[in-house]
């Protein structure tokens, strides 16, 4: 199906694709800075949000794609980024409760 898309439309989901990856990667940039920075290993509220983000535009590249392999796993991946998502904001607004 790509081979008869005009090389613009195929050049526009190639970058989506690299943003896609660039984001991706760019969590584990930002979970190692944290973790130095620490002294211990952490994963960062950021962490999570370039796997989602990252993940998203993956996935919409891997659909584009028609790769079933590639969609079950973003796909996947994101449900896990949305509830690990969900799990550290709850967190931050039960520390920031008045006791």
């Amino acid at each position: 199906m790509t081979q008869l898309m005009p090389i613009n439309a195929q050049a526009t989901w190639l970058a989506i694709g690299f943003l896609g990856q660039a984001l991706f990667s760019l969590r584990f940039l930002v979970q190692w800075i944290s973790s130095e920075r620490q002294r211990r290993s952490v994963m960062p509220l950021a962490f999570w949000y370039f796997s989602l983000a990252g993940g998203a535009v993956l996935l919409s590249y891997a659909i584009w794609r028609q790769d079933p392999v590639f969609i079950v796993g973003q796909g996947t991946g994101l449900v896990i980024y949305l509830r690990n998502l969900q799990f550290r904001l709850r967190e931050r607004r039960e520390e920031r409760k008045p006791v």
